[in-house]
């Protein structure tokens, strides 16, 4: 008989595991970077396949008993290439920041310079922040957006590179409301020489479905999270349209010269990971075949029409949202001020009211903050998790008016408490699962 028929369970982590179930159900989501997923990608997360190693690719394992996972990783691949219409694709990374370092290990030297969007002015902590591998290992140097517009200046970006003049260029954002100028950017990058890079793991699942602008004809690479509005479990990939040979002149030990590809695949394996998580993969490939259906274009769809409706109700309160609007799933609010006077709300003591209430936000500094980045002047919120509950535009009005009387009543501990019956109530009738 096994010895794992006598495990006795964990009650204590699972009762917590309960405690989560519920506070995802009954509050209100609103982290841009957060999402639900179906119940089969859970059921994939956590299936048998957590027991298997499989370091390698598909059909090239230094382990033995691969071959069904290499199935299942080849079927990742496929439909992770036929959604976003790429050539090549790598499903093993563990997150989107490995994803990241990978492709740095890849294409760059340590010291090399990369060129990103400023983590102040809502980049990514892996697009050279100082605090990270990124901007330790190789030299960075950053484009933002302007003062008066909340916008990037293009002109600016290629200034800026034509100056600096990065190995990689890398655009992509984690708290950006606007679309991005891939074929200019790629412009800019043969001008220098550069590699482009997109991240774009925000709004990878409105990419997927044409409903923003592709980055993949402009683009060397490609990297997303598999999560955020792709809606699959945690993690990420890399990916190309089309291949290349690598601008390095790298070769293989027999001489061949290396291509692109090949030096991703060993920027993942071996270079920043052992084996891959094939019951992740499997859940990354439920994830695609999910987002390859017509229901989820209207999932994606509406995700980009409730943004829309939840930018304009922001604004209507007397909020300013960074940039004016949205284009994508997500805005950042400057809090400092409302209907132009000054609020006295800082990102931390709304996000801090706001749990109170089970309305979930998570603070963010604004671009040029005066305030640091455990205390921020903003907050920054996405309509991809709520839409998967099957919420609309005239929901995110409500939502919005919640979370102003949250705000304007940040002291009263009895509207915030009506407010979270509210919150309760209307959520059970949107059942997660």
């Amino acid at each position: 008989m096994s010895t794992l028929t006598s495990v006795e369970r964990d009650t204590a982590i699972f009762d917590l595991i309960n405690r989560e179930k519920h506070r995802q159900e009954s509050g209100i989501e609103l982290i841009a970077s957060e999402n639900f997923t179906s119940r089969q990608v859970m059921e994939a997360s956590g299936s048998v396949l957590t027991n298997k190693y499989a370091e390698g690719l598909p059909g090239k394992r230094y382990y033995g008993g691969c071959e069904v996972v290499d199935e299942i990783e080849q079927i990742a691949i496929d439909r992770l290439k036929e959604l976003f219409g790429a050539t090549w694709a790598n499903v093993q990374p563990h997150s989107g920041a490995q994803a990241n370092t990978a492709v740095f290990l890849a294409c760059l030297n340590p010291g090399d310079k990369i060129m990103g969007f400023n983590l102040a002015h809502g980049g990514h902590l892996t697009h050279g922040s100082p605090v990270n591998i990124s901007g330790k290992y190789f030299q960075p140097v950053f484009y933002g957006v302007e003062a008066e517009t909340g916008l990037i200046d293009w002109d600016k970006v290629e200034e800026t590179a034509l100056k600096e003049r990065p190995k990689l260029l890398i655009c992509g954002a984690s708290a950006y409301s606007r679309d991005w100028d891939y074929e200019r950017l790629r412009a800019v990058a043969d001008k220098i020489g550069a590699l482009l890079m997109a991240d774009i793991s925000h709004p990878a699942g409105l990419i997927a479905k044409g409903l923003l602008k592709d980055p993949f004809d402009h683009c060397h690479i490609v990297t997303t999270t598999t999560h955020k509005t792709l809606r699959g479990p945690r993690g990420g990939v890399i990916m190309m349209r089309n291949d290349f040979e690598n601008p390095f002149g790298i070769k293989t030990p027999k001489g061949a010269l290396r291509t692109m590809s090949s030096l991703l695949d060993s920027g993942v394996f071996p270079g920043t990971q052992g084996g891959p998580l094939e019951h992740i993969i499997a859940a990354k490939a439920v994830a695609f075949g999910e987002a390859l259906s017509e229901g989820y274009y209207n999932y994606a769809t509406q995700v980009a029409k409730n943004a829309q409706a939840m930018a304009k109700a922001f604004v209507d309160k007397g909020y300013r949202i960074i940039s004016g609007g949205t284009d994508n799933h997500l805005m950042l609010i400057d809090l400092r001020t409302k209907n132009g006077v000054e609020s006295g709300l800082t990102g931390k003591l709304a996000e801090n009211t706001l749990i109170k209430a089970d309305i979930t936000i998570n603070k963010n500094m604004v671009p040029f903050d005066d305030k640091s980045p455990m205390v921020t002047s903003g907050m920054r919120v996405g309509t991809a998790a709520m839409t998967t509950r099957g919420l609309v535009e005239a929901d995110m009005e409500r939502i919005v008016d919640l979370v102003d009387t949250v705000l304007v009543n940040n002291d009263n501990d009895a509207k915030i408490a009506a407010v979270k019956t509210e919150v309760n109530e209307w959520m059970k009738q949107y059942p997660l699962y």
